[in-house]
């Protein structure tokens, strides 16, 4: 059964689930985050099967987020490493676990402590405004269309309603 591709998407969260696929790439990216970078390093501490990590890795390889890297020439054997892309990936993880450590942690507390090495604290990540640096929240933020949204799709009253496309400039600021 083929998956649904999500690349042509209007929308960049469709376009980042379609790099990512499943669990297992986010958990692969973890590992690399956390100082992993070598098949055999992935299969002990994942314990995925090997064609499931293979899968993996041409897709985060392919799709520019990890480079593979000979470490050993006989045999010759790779590490991954992440790129400029992979590495801006670490704020959607920092997220993810923020919001995994209010909302999924059992008794025994949170599994993963981050700590920010520059200011030496325990820390979390927070989503904030890129302008004035306060907090982000759903009920703060109004989405409207950019310059990369297709005018085809704004014949759809629908669309246009969700966007307020009426008002909307259809540029950023």
């Amino acid at each position: 059964m083929r998956r649904t591709s999500f690349d042509g998407w209007p929308c960049s969260i469709a376009r980042t689930v379609d790099i990512l696929g499943d669990g297992w790439t986010l958990l692969v990216l973890r590992e690399v985050f956390y100082g992993e970078s070598r098949f055999d390093g992935f299969i002990d501490s994942l314990g995925i099967a090997r064609n499931t990590l293979s899968d993996r890795l041409r897709r985060l390889e392919g799709m520019e987020m990890l480079q593979r890297r000979a470490y050993q020439t006989e045999p010759v054997r790779h590490e991954y490493l992440l790129t400029d892309k992979g590495r801006d990936f670490f704020g959607v993880l920092a997220a993810m676990n923020a919001w995994g450590d209010r909302w999924q942690t059992g008794e025994e507390g949170i599994p993963v402590i981050m700590h920010h090495t520059a200011c030496g604290h325990d820390t979390q990540a927070t989503v904030v405004c890129s302008s004035c640096s306060a907090p982000l929240h759903h009920y703060d933020v109004a989405v409207r269309t950019g310059p990369g949204y297709p005018d085809r799709l704004l014949d759809n009253p629908a669309v246009r309603a969700r966007f307020n496309a009426d008002t909307n400039t259809g540029v950023s600021p």
